[in-house]
């Protein structure tokens, strides 16, 4: 294997929005080290995710397909294995990838071509298998009202998580570093698996106090042309956001600052890590996250949405050497592109029919080449708690200043992004709009069809039922599963 190829350190959170970072202007939060790597590096700011929902999202990031490409649409359905991924593409040509924390997968591969795998997930591998809880604040995990009556300063079970995954981090460093001494200069591939910084919005306590008081209600109102008949409207209702007061959205707000300074100290450990071996050389580091998170805006929580506090994600690249320092750039990019950016990197053969393009050129080169189109959709199958038995099929496309919000069945949304940045004007219905709103939907369902995908989505919901009553019945282990004990999640007493 050629030494000249980049080692690798992929470091992704978990539901982190892009505004909520010094390095993208907000002057609340405490991301030295987030700050210090885009200070390091090139920051973009035009980064979506193909799915504002977890398990898609990470999947296509693996496989740099878009989900609908890949059959894996929603947080219960597993990714075929013979799906060549990053992690396949890399061991091919020699590394040994090795993924440290949360993958985020269902289904029996739990490696997905990852050579190496520690700490895992805190969920069941299986559809249907064994649940964990989170004590006094379970459901506050999950897109319901409880998440934001129960916030606030405490202790809860996915930063203790975090923390034992920085853990093992370190020490895969100090292995890394043991072997050079020893003459093993091979490169090497590290993802870094964080949960921070996902709900229950429950933080430290002494890091809670450093934002109380500083953290302000969210700024953007419910839309006033938004209408009952809409997607978001029942989707309000069905989690119970309807019910939420302002004090509850400060409190939860204050402690989701708080987490990501949490995780921005536990980064912080990895960047330190790295430099104290003198690894930094020739060493690709990405940071990103699989998706936002609204934080309140338009009286919306989560994600699962389009809107850019949902779809859209941090995305901070450093490679000495390679990449200058301190630059930014505008172009509309994907997480597929960060998939087939990391092939390209490590010099591996492209993954056949992909839907990223490598964004390497564009980060080496702010004139180069680049489209000004990308995509995300968000699916459910009914199934989950929070879903409300509802079978949905959207699709967002951003081209250029305007973004177009399909929901099959329901009214959809155009915004234009250069004069309406916050997204506040749906001109969907508005007549000197209707040549590019036609334009932007019939590009979006050219090769997206919303009625195929339902007839799967519901088929597929027949194997599941077979999944699950197996998976209860049968009792399968877990085979990468942390440990979740109730007692370990608490709010602080007033």
């Amino acid at each position: 294997m050629s030494s000249d190829r980049p080692n690798i350190v992929f470091i992704l959170s978990d539901q982190h929005a892009a505004n909520v970072l010094g390095c993208y202007g907000d002057d609340i939060v405490q991301t030295p080290n987030l700050d210090r790597l885009a200070a390091e590096g090139v920051v973009f700011e035009n980064t979506y995710t193909p799915s504002p929902i977890c398990v898609p999202a990470r999947m296509s990031l693996l496989t740099g397909k878009y989900p609908y490409r890949q059959n894996c649409w929603t947080n219960s359905d597993a990714l075929n294995s013979d799906i060549p991924t990053t992690a396949h593409a890399l061991g091919a040509v020699g590394y040994l990838p090795a993924l440290i924390g949360r993958m985020h997968a269902i289904g029996p591969d739990q490696l997905h071509g990852y050579a190496r795998r520690e700490i895992g997930d805190h969920i069941t591998d299986w559809y249907g298998g064994f649940a964990y809880s989170l004590g006094v604040l379970d459901k506050a995990q999950r897109p319901f009202k409880e998440s934001l009556v129960y916030s606030g300063p405490g202790q809860m079970s996915y930063e203790l998580v975090d923390r034992e995954v920085t853990k093992n981090s370190l020490a895969y460093l100090d292995e890394i570093a043991e072997k050079r001494k020893n003459g093993d200069i091979a490169p090497f591939s590290l993802n870094v698996g964080y949960m921070l910084p996902h709900q229950p919005y429950v933080a430290d306590p002494e890091i809670y106090k450093l934002y109380e008081g500083k953290v302000s209600p969210p700024k953007l109102s419910r839309p006033e042309d938004e209408g009952g008949d809409t997607y978001l409207a029942w989707w309000r209702q069905q989690t119970g956001l309807n019910e939420i007061t302002e004090e509850d959205e400060i409190r939860a707000r204050t402690a989701y600052y708080a987490l990501v300074d949490t995780m921005d100290r536990e980064i912080g450990k990895i960047l330190d890590k790295l430099e104290e071996h003198n690894l930094l050389e020739n060493t690709l580091i990405i940071y990103s996250s699989d998706h936002g998170d609204q934080l309140g805006e338009r009286d919306l929580w989560w994600k699962q949405t389009f809107y850019d506090g949902s779809a859209k994600v941090p995305l901070i690249i450093k490679w000495a050497g390679e990449l200058k320092s301190g630059e930014r750039r505008d172009q509309i990019v994907n997480l597929v592109d960060v998939s087939a950016a990391i092939v390209e990197a490590g010099g591996c053969e492209p993954l056949p029919g992909i839907d990223g393009k490598s964004l390497l050129p564009i980060a080496r080169d702010n004139e180069a080449k680049w489209g000004d189109t990308t995509y995300s959709e968000y699916c459910t199958d009914g199934l989950l708690a929070w879903s409300g038995g509802r079978v949905l099929q959207s699709r967002m496309i951003r081209q250029g200043q305007w973004k177009f919000n399909y929901y099959h069945g329901c009214p959809s949304q155009l915004f234009d992004l250069k004069n309406d940045p916050d997204e506040m004007t749906n001109l969907t219905d508005d007549a000197g709009h209707r040549e590019i709103k036609n334009k932007l939907e019939d590009q979006l369902l050219l090769d997206w069809n919303p009625e195929a995908i339902d007839e799967d989505i519901l088929a597929r919901n027949k194997e599941k039922a077979i999944l699950k009553a197996w998976a209860q019945s049968v009792k399968p282990a877990d085979t990468f599963r942390w440990e979740t004990k109730m007692e370990d999640n608490w709010l602080a007493s007033d």
